[in-house]
């Protein structure tokens, strides 16, 4: 007897704990906190700094300034563009951080003092990527 009894009680409060949530609502409208507008957007803003942090690696990866110090280090750059492409976070803007350095520093003319730091920043892009491939 105290067992259906018990189970009687737990089924109808079950059954109102879940006609009182917001999913059976009956006014048809679903409450968010963030709307899925606000929420797409700020997806595709993420996806485009990414996009832009992954353009400006690879154009950095074609300089031929970039290229003389891979080769000299013996790195494959096609390995290297392909990496890039599977970067993400911290990853990917630290190398878009050093990227970004490069392209801006040698676009008035490279001075010597600006070409040895701009060499030093290869570098470091270099094994930035060198680790992430060898993850």
């Amino acid at each position: 007897m105290m067992t259906t009894i018990r189970r009687s009680l737990v089924s109808f409060l079950c059954l109102a704990l879940f006609a009182s949530s917001p999913a059976f609502a009956s006014d048809g409208q679903s409450q968010h906190v963030v709307s899925p507008q606000q929420l797409a957007a700020a997806v595709d803003t993420h996806v485009a700094n990414q996009d832009a942090a992954r353009a400006a690696i690879h154009d950095a990866l074609e300089r031929d300034d970039v290229q003389r110090v891979a080769a000299g280090m013996h790195v494959d750059l096609s390995r290297a563009h392909a990496a890039v492409d599977t970067m993400a976070g911290a990853d990917l803007a630290q190398a878009a951080s050093a990227a970004h350095q490069i392209n801006n520093d040698l676009v008035g003319g490279a001075a010597t003092v600006v070409f040895t730091t701009t060499t030093i920043i290869i570098i470091l892009l270099l094994v930035i990527l060198i680790v992430v491939i060898a993850k």
